[in-house]
């Protein structure tokens, strides 16, 4: 048996540090994408625990395959990698870790780390699933269409091959899955992302070429965004809902090949494919390269919920006002059912997002869930909207006073629901800062045609970037513009989503 220093066994050393890796990664997986900062020391310490893991794995090799090392458990490793690359990327939004989770996942398909006996072991099967579920996710964020339509078309022969080897075992979750995805990719057709939702340096302004504010006092650019949607039966892939992706793709850097520098510096695991199926830097594409550019800010930082109780959705957003900057603004986007108030609702929350600072509003004084206390708060009586099941007890229910204690910092509030305009009644009992409110009209007209001319697409497209950019400026110059929108029309994104 080969030997490491100080006579221990190279697969002693291996399977070491793959419990100790696996140990970690066991703690990290189930953390929260919020609270962020709390959090970022121990990431290094799991990422350089994986590093050390992998690099030791490249270099004995062919000792760790002599001693009983399987294909497949390499390609374990290189999930995982992806996967904390990926969960990274979702608690701090930098696009250079969604990039790696691409370039890992991506030599792990190439290399079919997990072919050999895939069809002997249910449990290898499973894995692939789980594989291409995650990859599936990581593409789509990353807007790689082609790779998405190959895995969901691999997804599809392996359900069906698992169905046939595998006959005492229900698949019932994996047809799910691909009805899932393929409801998905039809909703979000082709024709939608004909102009990219990212913020584009081809078809947007530059931020240093932005028009300046007349009069403004104080410059507020957006550092972190809340997205949570919640509709019965609602389109999406996993936790990942349609709305919930759009915005998202809103608030991101779009990758353009005109901006970006070749000189970026890759990260300590770096992911493509190397001798003997392994994963080096010698020969990667710099995928990196292709959507991150130094020149530019980065991502506002977004944190995605998924059907949330109340009291989590109120923690997220508590924490993450107590995070925001002096010179920041968060965006907060919802999605949601409207609710219509017809009777009170004696279990809402709002005796728990009452504010400590003394006030003659009704919802500052809230100390019980007392009927009168919640009939007072401003639009009660209006409704709100609802971020989960209905029927129980108005537990799953947002109203307009649930976000009172939030506006002593700069709230960027986007509705999306039939019942948005309830919202107005915040800046009526405002506590500090005015909310900037983008409220959807109470219903819309919107069309899902197939038979569009690109010819007359692109001439309207052309007239839509021209009227944009001349609003902004028409904004800009004005002289009684509201102080809430002129603090704010410096923020691309922000400026972006007012036009």
């Amino acid at each position: 048996m080969s030997q490491n220093n100080g006579n221990v066994p190279v697969s002693e050393v291996y399977w070491s540090l793959v419990a100790k890796a696996d140990k970690k990664f066991s703690k990290i997986r189930d953390l929260p994408y919020y609270e962020r900062n709390r959090y970022d020391t121990y990431f290094y310490k799991v990422f350089k625990v994986y590093t050390q893991l992998w690099k030791f794995q490249q270099e004995n090799r062919h000792k760790l395959v002599e001693a009983g090392l399987k294909r497949w458990e390499i390609g374990d490793i290189a999930s995982r990698i992806g996967q904390l690359y990926f969960g990274q990327y979702m608690r701090t939004s930098e696009a250079s870790y969604l990039s790696e989770s691409y370039i890992f996942y991506e030599a792990v398909l190439t290399r079919e780390y997990f072919k050999d006996g895939l069809l002997q072991d249910l449990n290898l099967a499973n894995k692939q699933l789980r594989f291409f579920a995650r990859f599936l996710t990581v593409c789509l964020v990353l807007n790689r269409r082609e790779m998405v339509y190959q895995l969901v078309n691999q997804l599809k022969l392996l359900v069906a091959d698992c169905k046939r080897t595998f006959q005492d075992t229900d698949f019932k979750e994996w047809k799910l899955v691909i009805q899932e995805i393929t409801k998905f990719l039809k909703v979000d057709t082709a024709f939608m992302n004909i102009r990219p939702l990212r913020y584009s340096l081809t078809l947007d302004l530059h931020p240093d070429s932005l028009p300046s504010i007349a009069n403004v006092k104080r410059k507020l650019k957006l550092g972190d965004a809340i997205l949570c949607s919640y509709h019965p039966n609602e389109v999406k892939f996993s936790e990942l809902t349609l709305d919930n992706f759009r915005m998202l793709q809103c608030l991101e850097w779009e990758p353009s090949g005109s901006f970006y520098k070749s000189s970026a510096i890759a990260p300590t695991i770096t992911g493509t494919s190397g001798q003997n199926g392994g994963l080096s830097g010698s020969s990667r594409i710099n995928y990196s390269q292709e959507i991150s550019d130094p020149t530019l800010p980065p991502n506002p930082r977004k944190a995605v919920l998924y059907r949330p109780s109340i009291t989590h959705f109120l923690a997220v957003l508590a924490t993450v006002c107590e995070e925001l900057p002096p010179d920041g603004i968060l965006l907060l986007y919802i999605s949601a059912s409207e609710y219509v108030a017809h009777s009170l609702q004696p279990n809402t929350m709002h005796s728990n997002a009452a504010s400590t600072s003394p006030s003659s509003s009704a919802c500052d004084n809230i100390t019980t869930s007392s009927e009168e206390n919640i009939s007072n708060c401003p639009g009660f009586h209006s409704g709100g909207v609802n971020l989960g099941v209905k029927g129980n007890g108005g537990l799953n229910l947002i109203y307009p006073c649930d976000f009172l204690p939030f506006t002593r910092k700069p709230l960027f509030l986007v509705i999306d629901s039939g019942n948005s305009h309830t919202f107005e009644a915040l800046n009526r009992e405002v506590k500090g800062e005015p909310v900037a409110m983008l409220l959807s009209p109470r219903s819309s007209n919107g069309t899902a045609r197939s038979d569009i001319q690109m010819d007359k697409l692109n001439e309207a497209e052309k007239v839509i970037c021209s009227s944009l950019n001349l609003w902004g400026d028409m904004l800009a110059s004005s002289d009684t513009l509201h102080p809430v929108w002129a603090q704010v029309l410096g923020d691309p994104f922000l400026r972006r989503l007012i036009l």
